[in-house]
């Protein structure tokens, strides 16, 4: 981890749960899953487990961004959930404070993706050897100095967002990775997983579920 790991003390903030599924407002600062040591074993997954033992793991969110995230209750719901991520079926929307105004309003960035080797987990842009990886964003509001925006990511790379952002020039605000100057200096990083719609395990019914964005 690049800074000390502090996780947030608070209570789960549950959207949703039946007796398939679970569905989480993860906060920002906390892993998903534990980290390499004994200090990195506090994470969602771990709290989820002491309240439903048997809450199985369907994807993930950087440990800096908040939001909806959605658990397997039985084996067959991590099948049918996980495969709906894999064939990129289930529709993520985040909510993003980026720095400068960014311009057109609408737009799509189409570049792929891999791990920067030397400075993991930093990912960057490679023509060559890089993962697809597709993002469409829409301005919300903006200022001389910030926009808001939605983020709608069609793949699922590692740090997607944040350095698709980067490569428009408009980095994430408060991003420890990718941010610097005055655009890094912010409590948090300024992304949250607003919105996933999913098909349900037992019904196959397309639902939502969304979680406002704390900033």
């Amino acid at each position: 981890m690049e800074t000390e790991y502090c996780p947030p003390d608070v209570p789960l903030a549950v959207l949703h749960d039946d007796a398939e599924m679970l569905i989480v407002d993860k906060p920002a600062g906390l892993l998903s899953v534990p980290g390499k040591g004994e200090h990195l074993t506090d994470c969602l997954i771990a709290r989820v487990q002491m309240v439903w033992p048997h809450a199985l793991l369907v994807h993930r969110l950087d440990r800096d961004t908040s939001g909806v995230m959605v658990f397997g209750l039985t084996p067959h719901a991590q099948r049918f959930l996980s495969k709906q991520f894999e064939l990129r079926a289930a529709k993520k929307t985040y909510v993003a404070r980026v720095w400068g105004r960014l311009t057109p309003k609408t737009g799509r960035v189409d570049l792929p993706l891999i791990v920067d080797w030397p400075n993991r987990p930093r990912q960057h842009v490679d023509h060559e050897n890089g993962k697809a990886a597709v993002t469409d964003w829409r301005v919300i509001r903006d200022t001389e100095t910030e926009s808001r925006v939605r983020l709608m990511p069609k793949t699922g790379r590692s740090h997607q967002l944040r350095v698709h952002m980067l490569a428009l020039g408009h980095p994430i605000l408060g991003d420890p990775f990718y941010a610097t100057g005055p655009a890094r200096d912010f409590e948090r990083l300024m992304l949250h997983s607003e919105e996933l719609k999913i098909k349900h395990p037992d019904s196959g019914k397309m639902m939502r579920f969304r979680a406002a964005a704390p900033f």
